[in-house]
């Protein structure tokens, strides 16, 4: 069966992959190869990460041909306010635009709750919660949404199709050890 025929006759879900455990993103890539395995087009947008690092799932990802973006300025307490909120906005117009593009087979919107969850300043105006709701309602059916981070709001909950929860048992970080290559980056 060709690819577009197989879209038109795909349900596609919402995925959220939460909790203060380390794996969201991991689960999300995971995620990613399988798609591609299957022939699915993958896209993923990084909410935080910033385009000046180099991260490990780049490299890995962008040889099997998957699209992945970092629309970032890094986290939010090494740059400014105005920054982060430039970048965010930036962020969801790119993400709004790619999930209604219907280009796509899988799109994953990386560390989006991390980003609606700040409180250190205001992000209503440049990453609305009901904008983000009322894309999930409105992707296109075929398309499997995939939002990953910390702390995801209870509306992206209850709308989702699946809702993982990550929780820490044991964490080196609290031993004091940096993020480590190759495992967190």
């Amino acid at each position: 069966m060709e690819q577009a025929e197989r879209r038109k006759k795909r349900k596609g879900y919402t995925l959220v992959y939460t909790g203060d455990g380390k794996g969201k993103t991991t689960a999300s890539l995971g995620l990613a190869v399988r798609a591609v395995g299957r022939g699915f087009k993958v896209l993923i947008l990084q909410f935080i990460k910033s385009p000046q690092r180099t991260y490990g799932e780049q490299i890995a990802l962008s040889k099997l041909g998957v699209d992945i973006r970092q629309l970032g300025v890094g986290f939010t307490w090494t740059k400014t306010p105005e920054e982060h909120r430039a970048a965010l906005q930036t962020a969801w117009t790119t993400a709004k635009q790619e999930v209604m593009n219907g280009d796509w087979d899988v799109v994953i919107l990386d560390e989006i709750n991390n980003a609606l969850a700040i409180e250190k300043f205001p992000i209503d105006d440049v990453l609305p919660l009901n904008e983000v709701l009322e894309l999930i309602e409105k992707r296109p059916g075929c398309l499997h949404l995939v939002l990953t981070g910390r702390s995801a709001k209870k509306e992206i909950i209850e709308k989702a199709d699946l809702v993982s929860e990550v929780q820490v048992v044991k964490h080196y970080y609290n031993e004091g050890v940096p993020a480590v290559l190759g495992i967190e980056y």
